[in-house]
């Protein structure tokens, strides 16, 4: 399901407008992205939680085989909540 196809289910479902749906979703997830962007939780209780997590590993360099560290990262990660992980199963 892409974006259109969402908006689409979201204006059956609430009987709003395509246009009112499509605002409310991108502002949803405008809204999402700059809170985890300040490095905070979104948690939707039963649906799951966005938050940023550092990452950091070691490497291999393909050549020598040696180890090297590479450089650790702040990434958008999604945990599943509950009542999500019990539908998909």
């Amino acid at each position: 399901m892409n974006k259109e196809e969402l908006v689409k289910e979201i204006s059956k479902k609430t009987k709003l407008s395509q246009k009112v749906s499509s605002d409310v979703l991108s502002a949803t997830l405008e809204i999402i992205q700059k809170t985890v962007a300040k490095g905070k939780k979104v948690t939707l209780v039963g649906f799951g939680t966005w938050e940023a997590r550092k990452r950091a590993r070691t490497g291999r360099n393909p050549q020598t085989g040696k180890e090297l560290k590479i450089a650790a990262k702040t990434v958008p990660a999604f945990s599943a909540g509950k009542n999500f992980k019990e539908l998909v199963k």
